[in-house]
């Protein structure tokens, strides 16, 4: 979470919390299709190296469906065969995958099979040279094969970004930009600016990445910045540098146009830029601060946060009517509201019961629900292309002067699958891709 923008809200504000009946979502009891990935099956001789490659595509592909819990039940313990042959009759699994590794004189290939066990036949079957990473072929193969099973996308090609403090010091902090595959593999540093970069957002088409950077500038008054970072050519360009805040930015739906923060008239205020022209126009105008928006996917409603109501809570305004509604009531203060991909659910963190939790309601703000509870200080939800899972940061306190800040994901009832970063410093302010 932004801590920086948000505290402008929280010390606005205090306020009695409204009386509400807050309920945890409860598991959904759904019958699993169990599967089982091979070990990896080798023909002719293969290095150790390659052997180590082939053993890391197989393991990829079995960590990659044990995400989706409540769809797949998948076998932990390594299925040894010989040959890709399957017995239909003999497996007592719904899906089974192989993998057939040979090493050629140009490199490592396989041939990954998924058999349906049930119709006695092969489901998909693809053939790749490995020449660059192992695990993209696992979590394509996995995509292309959960897509084949339920008819819809996986998370499996998906990233992640992420912010961490690993760079820099207590007397000298530095945070920088990470991009991560979903599931924690393949870390890549982004930036390089020796500051504090916060408040990440990536465009729909995943081909660009806004970031807020504070940095002392030659007068040492600190600004907070706004760049964006083009993933293709790694270029960076500043896109605004206003007095004050220039923060909290997230793309419209046309990747053309940005909503974000701004303070260079003394006040906080949420405005849309046009990246080529930039041309501002201003959607709120309230005495109290507005700021961290999230568009839904047709750029019809826009959430925010405001201190309007007496304390920071949850907003949305109809960008038509620029009617705005208060649609949250829960906590002391909330923070970082984000729309699922189809936008008719919010997600958002609220400070309750002495730390943050991560809360869930419907774009209308009917049906609260608590999804965190009793699992340390849980911020930054951000939601997975296809809706079925959420990452945030969380802190576990380790002692009075140490705490350690990760990278967790859960499915949309609360659900805990894991966490994705360890001993990475302290991890923050998750974004998910919002397409593969």
């Amino acid at each position: 979470m932004n801590k920086i923008i948000v505290m402008v809200l929280v010390l606005l504000s205090f306020g009695v919390n409204a009386q509400l009946n807050i309920v945890a979502v409860g598991k959904a009891e759904l019958e699993q299709s169990k599967v089982a990935v091979s070990s990896a099956i080798t023909q002719g001789s293969i290095s150790n190296k390659n052997r180590d490659i082939a053993k890391e595509v197989m393991n990829t592909v079995r960590n990659d469906f044990s995400f989706y819990q409540k769809v797949f039940s998948v076998e932990t313990e390594l299925r040894s065969i010989n040959s890709a042959d399957i017995n239909y009759d003999s497996e007592s699994v719904n899906y089974f995958v192989t993998g057939v590794f040979r090493e050629l004189p140009t490199g490592l290939r396989v041939s990954i099979t998924a058999h349906d066990i049930n119709k006695k036949k092969i489901l998909i079957q693809q053939d790749y040279d490995i020449r660059d990473s192992a695990r993209d072929i696992g979590h394509e193969f996995s995509h292309y094969t959960y897509k084949e099973i339920t008819g819809k996308e996986s998370i499996f090609k998906s990233k992640i970004l992420f912010v961490t403090d690993r760079h820099g010091s207590k007397k000298n902090p530095v945070k920088e930009l990470y991009l991560m595959d979903f599931d924690g593999g393949q870390k890549r540093r982004l930036t390089f600016h020796k500051g504090v970069v916060i408040s990440p957002a990536i465009s729909n088409d995943g081909s660009k990445v806004l970031y807020s950077l504070i940095k002392d500038g030659v007068d040492k008054n600190k600004n907070i910045n706004l760049y964006v970072l083009d993933l293709e050519t790694n270029k960076t360009s500043l896109i605004s540098s206003r007095k004050g805040i220039n923060s909290g930015a997230v793309f419209m739906p046309d990747n053309e146009s940005i909503l974000l923060t701004l303070s260079h008239t003394g006040n906080a205020e949420i405005y849309i830029m046009n990246l080529k022209t930039k041309a501002l126009t201003r959607l709120t105008n309230h005495y109290s601060p507005d700021v961290d928006p999230s568009i839904n996917k047709d750029g019809t409603l826009m959430t925010f946060l405001s201190g309007r109501g007496g304390k920071p809570m949850i907003y949305t305004m109809d960008m038509a009517t620029r009617k705005v509604t208060r649609i949250s009531y829960v906590g002391k203060f909330n923070a970082t509201p984000r729309f699922t991909p189809e936008g008719d659910q919010i997600a958002f963190s609220s400070w309750l019961d002495t730390r943050f939790d991560i809360f869930r309601l419907d774009a209308n703000g009917n049906n609260l629900a608590r999804l965190t509870k009793d699992f340390g200080s849980n911020e930054d939800p951000t939601y997975s292309n296809d809706g079925q899972f959420i990452a945030f940061s969380s802190q576990r306190v380790i002692s009075r002067s140490k705490a350690v800040q990760n990278i967790y994901i859960m499915d949309n009832d609360g659900e805990i699958i894991g966490s994705i970063t360890e001993n990475f410093g302290n991890c923050i302010t998750p974004r998910w891709t919002k397409s593969l």
